[in-house]
């Protein structure tokens, strides 16, 4: 079923979407996205989830041009650290299962979910081809650069924040971005001056220039 449904696992609830004219063409390759929510989308209803992109621009877009599997973290769950090998095997299942592009498996996520963009790449540097993190924290709250942050100076990363942002503060994410230059990493950063936490990512996924820079990075 093309669209976007809902599907589970043994440990993980998630949307699931397959562009229109996905078949048609039966020796097209499709990108992969796996979307990470944020704190206030956490729960067993993955209605949540379309609360804010990426999921609820899926819901009104019918052919968007990308495989997207959105999952879900239980209500008592504060991080995505212990679901990164479950997710990460969902997505080698879905690679094999799916007409998948192997070289363009991306990673984004918002907030919580930013982080869990961070620490997922950071466990596996190797398998995505891109990331894209919104006003996320490796640590929250806490000015600690991860020992092995280098292992990321090769992958592609274009990362956002707000200026205003109160709830995870956009110094957060400027301490990657620093460490990650120091590395070597040529990281894109956006600052939108005026966005307090939620607008960060509607305005950075409202941007066409973010697909097509993401669709354009491949697998080295």
């Amino acid at each position: 079923m093309k669209g976007q449904n809902a599907y589970s696992t043994a440990d993980i609830n998630y949307l699931f979407y397959i562009p229109e004219s996905y078949g048609k063409d039966h020796k097209r390759k499709w990108p992969l996205i796996l979307f990470l929510h944020g704190m206030g989308e956490r729960g067993n209803d993955l209605k949540l989830l379309k609360k804010h992109p990426l999921p609820k621009t899926l819901d009104e877009q019918k052919d968007f041009p990308a495989v997207v599997v959105s999952p879900q973290l239980a209500l008592d769950k504060k991080l995505w650290d212990n679901y990164i090998d479950p997710l990460k095997e969902l997505l080698d299942r879905i690679k094999l299962k799916y007409s998948i592009d192997t070289q363009r498996v991306y990673l984004t996520g918002l907030s919580m979910g930013g982080a869990g963009t961070w620490n997922f790449a950071l466990r596996y540097p190797k398998y995505f081809a891109a990331i894209v993190p919104i006003a996320g924290a490796y640590k929250f709250r806490s000015r600690e650069i991860p020992d092995n942050i280098c292992v990321l100076k090769e992958l592609p990363i274009w990362t956002f924040h707000g200026g205003k942002d109160r709830a995870v503060e956009s110094w957060q994410t400027e301490i990657l971005v620093d460490a990650l230059k120091t590395c070597g990493s040529n990281i894109r950063y956006t600052l939108y001056l005026e966005a307090d936490h939620p607008q960060s990512w509607t305005k950075a996924y409202a941007d066409p220039e973010l697909y097509k820079w993401l669709f354009a990075q491949t697998l080295k």
